[in-house]
């Protein structure tokens, strides 16, 4: 078991990204309701749902042996988030999926929010369907459960007019707060999207997800993974990429 130094900040870049790699496992170990951790990965042996790995590397000595030992390659689907872009998995069938940077910002809010959407948590099941059919732009699966409203993370909704149009989860653990799954909805995709407002309703989100993370967990780091114009949008935010990860896909 990797345990994170309590303020992962003062250990380096190192440090954080261990930290980081720490707390997303903990995160696809919450909401796949599976799995394990064993030395330096966590992996399921039953196929997890659609977007979330079937193994994460914990630490940069993880090899690909590791990785693919506990998982199930034979069905659809299999895939492996090496998170310090330093498996090569490829001879097991496994081709790059996406590539994308850790990012880290310090302690403390990224300012005021936008006003005009109000910010809260979802604390009911009702509302976590909700939640989810915003974040995918149709329709609940079930896929956030209901047990994850009991663990030390919070799914964070902005509403305008009682609708949910944007929002993130934040979850602590490893020294760090861990924020992922932010989206804006509103036009804020799509090829009708006017860039400018999307880039703004995202500013905004972030803004917002960060007063709230400071608010709740004060002093903590914040971590979490982007990749292409998500990227950037968090480098606005006051991020800073601190190393490579890489989801590989399972093909034959």
């Amino acid at each position: 078991m990797i345990i994170a130094p309590r303020n992962c900040e003062t250990g380096g870049t190192a440090a954080l990204v261990l930290a980081a790699a720490r707390n997303n496992a903990e995160w696809v170990a919450a909401v796949c309701r599976d799995g394990a951790f064993s030395g330096s990965v966590w992996s399921s042996a039953r196929r997890t749902p659609p977007l979330y790995p079937d193994a994460v590397s914990l630490t940069p000595e993880a090899s690909a042996q590791d990785v693919v030992a506990g998982i199930d390659t034979g069905s659809p689907g299999c895939s492996v988030k090496d998170s310090f872009a330093s498996l090569d998995l490829a001879p097991a069938g496994f081709e790059v999926l996406f590539e994308a940077q850790w990012i880290h910002r310090p302690a403390g809010p990224a300012g005021p929010a936008a006003p005009g959407t109000e910010w809260s948590e979802v604390r009911t099941a009702t509302e976590l369907g909700a939640w989810e059919a915003a974040w995918d732009g149709g329709a609940s699966t079930g896929l956030f459960h209901a047990d994850l409203l009991a663990r030390d993370l919070v799914f964070l909704a902005g509403r305008s007019g009682g609708r949910i149009v944007a929002g993130a989860v934040a979850s602590a653990g490893g020294g760090v707060v861990g924020v992922s799954n932010l989206f804006t909805a509103d036009g804020a995709h799509g090829a009708d999207a006017d860039p400018d407002a999307a880039d703004a309703a995202v500013a905004a989100a972030w803004a917002a997800v960060l007063e709230a993370v400071a608010a709740r967990w004060p002093g903590l780091p914040v971590v979490g993974y982007e990749h292409g114009e998500d990227l950037d949008a968090a480098v606005r935010a006051g991020f800073t990429p601190i190393g490579p990860l890489r989801v590989w896909l399972h093909t034959t």
